[in-house]
This record gives C-alpha cells, structure tokens and sequence, in this order.
C-alpha cells in the first residue's frame, strides 16, 4: 500500500472515507447546475421571440435527396448552413452547422449503423416567404418560413411538429479571441473567402463570464475555443406527454422544467443519486418521443457534448378542474409542449421521427442506430453479484448455497477486488490462484461468471496493460499535449482513447484467452466507472479540455462509455473466433448502446423509493432502444429490511436485466440469509424468472429484430387510452404480460389498471378473469406478484426447476393459452442453441394459434434448419369449455387421443401430455 499512499493526495483519501461511509448521499455540490454551466446559462437567458435567424432562399439548393440553404444572424451576419433530409421510414434529418466554421466543428460517427438512406423531395410552391416540400405522402410536408427562419412539418392541416417557432435558434460560431494575437492563416483565410467571417458591419459581440475560460470549484476549464454552443426549439401541438432523454431518476412522463433545472444529459458518477431530480446520471440517450391518443413522435439529437433539455407546457400546472373548465368555456387553446435543446458544442443534426404510431417509431430508431443486441439464454437468467466475493473459496461456497438452497442461477460477479491491485486484466494470485479451476467448477454446473474491467487503467511501470497503452500512445491526452492521469481506484490511473478505432482493436485483443490469463469462455465482462469517472476530476469525470487526437473531452464526452463498451463486445466476440454471443454490462452508455450488451441504474440504495424509481428508469431506457435494463436487486448502498429485500426479487425477476447487487460495506444478503420464510419467497420469484425464459428470450428475440422495448409502458400497446400515458407502477413484458409489483411498504393490497375495453386479462397464479378497462384492486400478501396475461395470448413456459437456463436447454413446455373474448388466441415459440450467431440461419420459430376449438403450430421460418428434443408437456387453456374429448394430430397424419382435465369453476382446461416435439406440425382439436 505505501506506494498507493505515497500517490493519493489527502483530498482522495476524504473522497474515499465519504464513500465508504455510512453516511451515503450525493453531494449536489459536486455536480453543477444550469446557473453553474456558463453555456446553459447563457442559451437559457435568450427569451422566446423574434428570431434573428433568416433563410436566404436565393441560396437554396434542391437535389433529388436534399435541400441546402444559408441562414444568416441579423445581429452578427454570421451565415450558417441547412441541410434538411427526407429519410426512408417517414423521418426527416435537419442538419445546421456554420458555413465557414474557423475549424471543423464535431460530428458524432459510430452511433448511426449507416448513412440513412435518403428519399426523393420535390418543390410543392416558392415564395418570397418560403417554400413548401413535400414530404411524399401527399399530405405531409414541410414548410420553411423564410424570415424568421422557421420550419412546420405538416400533415394535411395539422401541425405535427414545429422547428424554431419560438425563435431559440442559436448558434455560438467559433472565433478568435480578442485579446490573444490574431492567427495568421485564420486571417488568410478570412481576406481569401470574406463568407468565412461575419461581415465588417455586425454589431459587436460582448464577451461574457465563462465564454474562454470557466472554473468550477478547483477545477479550471481553459476552453481554446470559446464559445460553441447551439440550440434549438421544437414545439410538439396537441402533446402533453413526452418521455425519453434517460438517465434521470424520474418520472416516466417528463416534467416540464421552467421552475427549475432542465434535463441534463451529462455521463457522470453520482453514487447513490437523489430521486425525482432532473440531474445528470451515468448514460444519456438524447432521444424524446412524443404522444398523445392520435400520434407518437420521436426527436433524436445526434450530439455527444454535455447537453440540458428544457420542457414547458401551456397546460403544465393546471389542474383537473382548470382544464374541465377550458373545457366547459370551449377554450380553443390546444395543449402544447415546448422542448429546447442546448448543447455545448458540435453541430445541430436531428433526425424527426414521424411515427405516427409508438412502434413506427422504435422501427425508425432502430433503422437510424441498430436494435438492442442479442444476448446469450445464460444472460437472461438470474445473476448473483456483491462488491466482493472475498476469493475462490467464496465463490464456490456462494455456488453451493444455491443448489443447497434449490435457486437457480446463472452467473456470479466479482468487482474490482477479484484483481492484483486494480490492475484490470489480472487475478488477485492470492485470493484468485487459479481462476480456471474456479471458471471450470462453475462450467462443470453449467454456470457462467462476469468479471469487471474498467476503463482506468493504473500507472504502473511493472503492468503489462499500462505499459502498451503508454508506448502506443493510446491515452488520452491531458491540455499539454501529456498523458492524462487521473484519479480511480487504482491511484494514479490513464484512461485509454477509445474514440480511437486502433485503440478499440488494440483493447479487444486483450480478451483473448492467450493475452486474459486465467479467462475461458464462461468468462464475460462489466465495465463499470466509464463515464468516465476520474475522482479528482471537476464533477467526478474527465477534464473537457482533455484531448482525444484533434477532438477535445467536451466534443466526444457521452461517447466514451459507449465506445468502452462496443471495444469490450468485439473482444468476447472476437475471442471465440465471431462464434459466441458476447454479454457485457455497460454503466455509462449513449444512443446505440444497445447494439453492445446490457446497462443497469447504477448505485441505488436499499429504499423503498429506489425500488419503485427502477420501474420508470427502465421503461424510459426502453423507450430509446436500451431494452436490456435493470436495477440492482436490495439495494447497492444500505441494507434493506427483509420485506424490501423480497419484493425487489419479486419486482426484479419480471424486469429484463435481473441481479442483485450490493455494497463493500454492507452485510452479506445472499437470497437464504433472512430465514427460511423468506428465502422460500425469494427462491419462488426467481423459479418464476426461469419458468418464463422462453418468453423472455422470445421478447428479446423480437426486440433484436424490430427494436421493440421488451419492458414497455401500457401506452405503447395501447396508443389511444389516456389513462395509460402516465402510468409507472406497472408495465408490459412484450404485449401479453402485465405486472404491477409491489413497491410499498406494509402493503395489504395494489390497485392495477388493465387496459383494453374488448380485452380480458387472466391473474397468472389464480387463473381468474378480469375484463379490461378497469382499475383492479389486489390484495396482497408477502408471497404476491401481481402478473396477468392477455386473453388472446399463448405463452410456453418451462416449469422443472433447474440450477441454470443451460440446464434447462431440452426440457419440456407448457403452453398457456389464454382465449379472448372472440375465444381466440395467438403466441411464438422461439428456440436456437442459445449462446451462439447461428441464431441467424438456425432456429426455430413457429407461430401457436387457437380458433374455431383448434390450437396449431406453424413454421415461421421453414428456411431455418435446427432441432430440438423438446416437446409439449402440457397445454393449459383459460377461458375454455369443456370438449368431449380431445383429438392430437401430428405433421405425419397420426391421429391420438389426448388426455385432459377441465376446472368447471374456473373455466380452465388441461391437456395432459400430448407429447409432440415442440419443433413440428401440429393440431390439437377440442371436440
């Protein structure tokens, strides 16, 4: 430790005595507010107006696939360039940059997974005031108001969305400063093309407080380049709801944000985050949908900068009785919210997505940045993880209590202290001798490990990593053009320039298993502290005048999570020769995230409100794509009392990324900790976690294909009921399981609301029919987890338990057909090896269908070649009547009788053992 000690300057030694104290809160003081952030307040003092933007459509240009025109600043002749795109899927791209900017400004790559495709526009009518485009659809257009510069996208009469409307437009241009000697080639240039500066008779511009230098706290931020900043207004007619932009610890419904700070999109560090705040957090997602009961549009923001989102509403703040009244009176006033964007550097580039339904939209997200990657089955199941498993002896012990205990599960995790010192890519050689004798155990069992590898990497002369990042040059560099250190958890630590695809390449060759010492392929990583967290940096992360080759930290900084993350996939994938599914954890995260693996909330505590939070957090990260989300199951700081403990487990085991979690400095809370009561609770809610893997892979299947969240809000299923639109204590599991956890203390019961007038929804554990469009209460008890499924759904289950998904590859089903009110009902089943690409030639997907007393199963995809030796167990209909008997008929023309069972009072039939292979043909007919 001396050489530690000797490292770590006092003010690390405070930061770390707070963080492992008792006393866990954030510090808001530590992370500035919009007032703090010299450019947000600067955007946010320019008030609603005339807009000194105008659009010289002399200069306009209109090719087959886009339109240019010059916009120039009245009040400082600046010009800046439009570039405006009709996109393929009903999107439109806006892009406004300078026209001659002093040097290249920063555009985001890597996020979109290709340049959109492009489709036709055509002139509708020109005027001295603008011109009309049309959109395709005859009835779709855009039309561009000259003076002041201002865009409508319309469909027929209406107004879907409007750009610049309230005159917010603004756009720092980069400039010399004023009081250092003027640059001789910037002047060449100027006197070579004089569009390259503001005209000689601009007014002038004032300097103002943060503009070329700003200090936070200690930290001083020299900003070479002045003032960048660009904003930009929408305004959203007829909405009221709008959702999105994650992370916060929030509501699912965004709040307006006039009485306080906007939204801020800013990856950051902030253990143990207070809730209902519009702070930043670890990830952000600068994407926003908008819905109201006729349309769901989307607003993606392609900029990688610290970034504040700003929301008002002329409805906000009225109440129930306010708006009945308007009602009454016959106000004309059409609800509205305003969204503003401000970031602190980089160019405009927003795409426009036109919906018009929620699932338009996720396909158009998905089409612009790829959908949610693929995880191996194992990925799926449950996972076990504290800070830290203590050494081999530990984990085999943990192992064993959970086939002493009959708990399924499919990973362990070990947190930093599993190294040699923090040095990632090595094992502690004394606590983790022999790490392939303990990866081989938990083989043997057919279980699986994650082991973290973080980004910062220690400044060490005798460690391997830091000595080839260093002499290849690969970290990032400090203003000086050195090295950058900061401060982590290994002491002096470098962070590697993953904005560098040779540095990405170089990082993903670690993994391999000759460069991994001790790794195998049950072996899968999380990287944690990516934002990237530097202790001893201004808010907790990295120095914005840090360089990454000609880009500063502040052009590139919500980046860096996601490139730590997509370096760290291609390692596992590549390992495996391009074989095997890779399953990495992400911490910090930005659009396109989800091609990589999966994301958490970070360090939440063991209260009760965390564990509600949880729910919004992860509908708002599904909304943009990131479906592979989860809390930390107990809690990470504190230690939460059995009852929360248990219904965490119950609420985790139905959210798609399921493990607990917990802090250094907490007691131990494996699930058989807290008495048998309790753990029988625990073991039943993780039995049902592995009861509907086939589901939950299918969803994941689906949301690989489509982009569809798999953890989604009422309203995305139904679009036209209102009273959806801001639920959150409740969500889907792909359209035909509703859960309502339990998430409050002591409760006795919980009211959930079912949706769909002409829709029927059956208790999963009871069997009991309730209809739709109606709020239910449930009484509950410590063993409760409200779940329903849709009538009209079938859902195959697998019931035998088992230690792990691997273990349950060849097990039967049970198919749950729950019949409608038309007494029909439809399901997939979905089935491939389970960890490997061959997912995409090799599978099988079949569609079930129940009609006319006829339940059958069809081949989606007759190409795919794969087979299965499961088969169909047991077939249980809800909702049904009772036949005479029950005919099998096989894809070879055999005919059998079938056993059953039927429950009068409850209307519940069961076929017992029809036995079919759960890859054919089949009927099975109800006579």
């Amino acid at each position: 430790m001396a050489t530690f000690t000797e490292r770590m300057a006092p003010v690390l030694v405070l930061w770390l005595a707070v963080f492992l104290s008792g006393t866990w809160a954030v510090d808001k003081g530590n992370f500035k507010t919009c007032d703090q952030s010299s450019f947000c307040k600067r955007q946010r003092a320019l008030k609603p107006g005339e807009s000194p933007y105008r659009a010289l459509l002399e200069t306009m240009e209109l090719t087959n696939t886009r339109l240019t025109l010059q916009l120039i600043n009245d009040n400082n002749k600046v010009r800046l360039l439009l570039e405006l795109y009709r996109l393929q899927g009903n999107m439109t791209r806006v892009k406004i940059n300078e026209l001659k900017p002093l040097k290249p400004r920063y555009e985001v790559p890597d996020v979109l997974i290709r340049e959109p495709p492009t489709e036709p526009l055509s002139l509708l009518s020109q005027d001295e005031n603008g011109v009309v485009l049309s959109l395709g659809a005859e009835s779709q257009r855009v039309i561009l108001s000259a003076r002041p510069f201002r865009l409508d996208i319309m469909e027929g009469r209406d107004v879907v969305m409007s750009l610049n409307s309230r005159g917010l437009l603004a756009f720092e241009h980069l400039r010399m400063r004023k009081d250092t000697q003027a640059d001789p080639e910037a002047e060449k240039k100027e006197e070579a093309d004089p569009a390259a500066q503001p005209e000689a008779a601009k007014e002038e511009e004032k300097d103002e407080d943060g503009m070329w230098e700003e200090t936070f706290k200690s930290h001083t931020d020299s900003k070479p380049n002045g003032p960048s900043a660009v904003s930009l207004d929408f305004s959203l007619p007829g909405v009221e709801h709008v959702y999105g932009i994650p992370e916060h610890a929030d509501t699912l419904r965004l709040k307006t944000t006039e009485n306080g700070d906007p939204y801020r999109l800013y990856n950051l560090d902030v253990f143990q985050y207070e809730l209902y705040n519009p702070m930043a957090l670890y990830g952000a997602v600068p994407v926003m949908l908008a819905h109201n009961a006729q349309r769901t549009t989307g607003v993606f923001w392609l900029n990688a900068a610290e970034t504040w989102v700003d929301i008002s509403s002329n409805t906000a703040g009225k109440t129930v009785f306010g708006k009945m009244l308007d009602y009454v009176q016959g106000s004309n006033e059409t609800p509205q919210t305003d969204v503003r964007w401000i970031s602190e550097s980089g160019i405009i580039d927003v795409f426009i997505m036109l919906g018009p339904t929620p699932k338009d939209v996720f396909s158009q997200y998905a089409s612009l940045t790829g959908t949610q990657a693929f995880p191996p089955l194992a990925a799926v199941g449950y996972h076990q993880c504290r800070w830290n498993y203590n050494d081999q002896e530990d984990v085999a012990a943990v192992d064993a209590g959970f086939d002493e205990h009959d708990i399924p599960y499919d990973y362990i995790w070990l947190d930093i202290e599993h190294t040699d010192g923090k040095r990632y890519f090595t094992w502690d050689p004394h606590k983790f001798a022999t790490p392939k004798e303990m990866l081989q155990g938990l083989s043997d069992k057919k279980r699986k490990m994650v082991a973290i590898v973080d980004p910062h990497i220690k400044v060490d002369s005798n460690y391997k990593i830091h000595n080839e990042i260093r002499s290849r040059s690969f970290y990032i560099k400090n203003k000086d053009g050195g090295d950058y250190e900061g401060w982590c958890w290994p002491g002096s630590a470098g962070y590697p320039d993953f904005t560098r695809a040779d540095m990405r390449d170089w990082w993903a060759s670690m993994f391999a298993y000759n460069q991994y010492e001790g790794s195998m392929e049950n072996l899968d990583t999380w990287n944690d502290m990516n934002e990237p967290s530097v202790f001893n940096g201004p808010e907790v992360t990295m120095h914005k005048d840090a360089m990454h080759g000609a880009w500063e930290h502040r052009d590139v900084h919500n980046l860096y999570g996601f490139y730590v993350q997509m370096a760290t996939a291609e390692g596992l994938i590549q390992r495996s020769g391009g074989v095997e599914r890779p399953f990495v954890l992400t911490r910090a995260f930005f659009a396109g995230s989800q091609r990589y693996g999966a994301v958490w909330t970070g360090d939440n505590a063991a209260e009760w409100e965390h564990l509600k939070i949880s729910i919004p957090m992860c509908l708002s990260l599904g909304l943009v794509g990131i479906s592979f989300c989860g809390a930390d199951v107990g809690g990470f700081f504190k230690s939460p009392n059995t009852e929360l403990l248990v219904r965490w487990y119950q609420t985790g085991a139905y959210q798609p990324f399921f493990r607990a979690h917990a802090h250094l400095d907490t007691p131990r809370r494996e699930p058989w900790l807290f008495g048998p009561e309790n753990t029988a609770l625990i073991r039943e809610a993780v039995r049902q976690r592995y009861t509907l893997l086939p589901y939950w892979y299918l969803q994941f299947y689906h949301a690989h294909r489509t982009g569809e969240p798999i953890m989604r809000p009422l309203w995305v299923e139904y679009p036209e009921d209102p009273a959806t639109f801001a639920l959150e204590d409740e969500f889907l599991i792909g359209r035909d399981l509703l859960v309502h956890p339990v998430t409050e203390e002591g409760a006795r019961g919980v009211t959930a609301y079912l949706p769909g007038k002409d829709q029927v929804w059956f208790d999963v554990h009871t069997f009991q029919k309730h209809n739709g469009a109606q709020n239910l209460y449930i009484p509950v008890t410590m063993s409760s987890i409200p779940v329903f499924q849709r009538g009209g759904s079938i859902i195959p289950r697998k019931i035998r338990v088992r230690r792990s998904s691997s273990c349950m590859m060849q097990d039967p089903y049970t198919l749950y057909v729950a019949l409608n009110l038309q007494r029909t009902a439809e399901g997939e089943l979905y089935i491939d090896d389970g960890h490997t690409f061959n997912y995409e030639k090799e599978f099988i997907h079949r569609r079930l269908s129940f009609a006319n007393n006829v339940l059958s199963s069809v081949n989606l995809a007759p190409e795919a070649q794969f087979s299965t030796g499961s088969w169909i167990e047991r077939i249980v209909i809800l909702g049904a009547s009772k036949p005479s008997k029950v005919l099998l008929k096989t894809d070879d023309g055999q005919e059998s009788q079938v056993e059953f069972d039927f429950d009068a009072s409850m209307s519940v039939l069961t076929l017992r053992k029809p036995g079919m292979n759960a890859g054919a043909d089949w009927n099975v007919m109800l006579q």
